[in-house]
């Protein structure tokens, strides 16, 4: 599995794990099913689940006019995995991390959500 197909099953099983309440290990299990699982994904999966909350604290510290609880889920969890990869993963360039995040909000938000991901993590980017 290349990076950009491991971000997006991370962002899948994420988005389902910001809707119930399940553990990051059982959630890959259950929505990847037969698939073995990525050690790329893994770390996304299990790194944005564990740094939740300092990955909020950093979101909301960029946000101008909005609370990280308005944010729609969509966008929230794209956010999240793009600061994750920002702050912890050293071999991924910011930029990468970015653009990533912007595809990935472009096909599963709406017309918005591409500029409002790229404009928040513009602003943890300086």
């Amino acid at each position: 599995m290349n990076r950009h197909a491991a971000r997006e099953k991370a962002f899948q099983v994420l988005f389902q794990l910001d809707m119930n309440d399940k553990q990051p290990e059982q959630a890959m299990n259950d929505y990847l099913e037969s698939l073995e699982i990525d050690p790329f994904l893994k770390d996304l999966v299990e790194g944005v689940a564990e740094n939740k909350q300092a990955l909020d604290a950093t979101i909301s510290d960029h946000l101008e006019n909005w609370t990280i609880s308005r944010i729609a889920s969509v966008e929230r969890t794209v956010l999240r995995i793009a600061v994750y990869e920002i702050n912890q993963k050293e071999d991924v360039p910011v930029n990468v991390s970015i653009n990533e995040a912007v595809e990935i909000a472009n096909l599963y938000g709406d017309e918005k959500s591409g500029k409002f991901v790229n404009g928040v993590l513009s602003k943890i980017k300086e």
